[in-house]
């Protein structure tokens, strides 16, 4: 069989065709990036041993597998991440985090940093996806990434050590597992589970880490426990960004306000949803 001939039959079986045109081009050991050569080619004959291996994989596609689990790879923030089933596949959408966070930094300057370097944490980083777009970005950054699984770390660890990327990795449930007489940051990013525990649409994510996924009754837990943590580990005028659910961010801002955060506001995705809130921390409480 040649290549259209092939993604024809693929298609046919359910497998939508930019998702056909990835595991093909991922089979024939070709970048994610070369559909354009799938139609220069496309009467080329693909071996009957290669069409073999591409049909097991188009099967766990069929299956619910995401591309990127199959393939091993995705792209964020023009990086390229090895992912696999420890950890959830970065999605375009926390690229909105990513630039809000480097818009503040930027708008921070030095006024309101306490330290020489800039310093920023990404809790449940998982495959280190905000951390190293961050680090990439910004050399000069000081990045922490926090994740509670061991497993997800080891996955963001292989991907900082093999894009040379400096980051800071700990194991621990959010920000609790740092010392907030040392370790305070000028913008806290997160991308937190933000799923209702009983939602209807985890039955379509089976396949990625559930603890990465589901919050709670309303899905709202890990960010409240992280905004209460929050003001212990932020330098005053630094920054709290969170990432939520397409419904949430009224929610959010609530949460935030509730806490005394300061300049609270929502950034909405390429999609214009209101994808991600984030307040600034002004003062101090006072203790006795």
């Amino acid at each position: 069989m040649n290549i259209a001939q092939i993604l024809r039959h693929s298609m046919a079986l359910g497998v939508d065709r930019l998702d056909a045109q990835l595991l093909l081009l991922h089979t024939l050991g070709r970048a994610e990036h070369d559909r354009a050569w799938l139609m220069a080619h496309d009467t080329d004959e693909v071996s009957a041993e290669l069409h073999t291996c591409l049909e097991k994989k188009v099967m766990r596609r069929i299956a619910g597998e995401p591309v990127a689990y199959i393939t091993g790879t995705k792209e964020f923030y023009g990086l390229p991440l090895t992912v696999d089933a420890r950890v959830l596949v970065p999605r375009p959408d926390t690229e909105t985090l990513v630039d809000w966070v480097l818009e503040v930094l930027d708008t921070l300057g030095t006024s309101c940093v306490e330290t020489a370097t800039p310093r920023v944490v990404d809790l449940g980083t998982g495959s280190g996806a905000i951390a190293l777009a961050l680090k990439h970005t910004r050399p000069d950054l000081d990045i922490y990434a926090v994740d509670t699984s061991a497993d997800a770390l080891a996955v963001a660890q292989g991907n900082a050590q093999r894009l040379n990327l400096e980051v800071h990795f700990s194991q621990g449930s959010w920000l609790a597992s740092l010392p907030a007489e040392r370790d305070t940051f000028d913008v806290i990013a997160s991308n937190p589970p933000y799923i209702a525990a009983l939602d209807e649409h985890l039955a379509a994510l089976v396949h990625e880490p559930l603890q990465a996924l589901a919050s709670g009754s309303d899905g709202l837990d890990d960010i409240r426990q992280i905004i209460v943590q929050a003001t212990d580990h932020l330098n005053l005028g630094g920054w709290l960004l969170l990432e939520h659910g397409y419904d949430q961010a009224e929610q959010v801002r609530g949460l935030l306000s509730d806490a005394g955060f300061a300049n609270v506001q929502s950034r909405r995705d390429l999609a214009g949803i209101e994808r991600c809130t984030g307040g600034q921390y002004v003062h101090r409480a006072v203790t006795a």
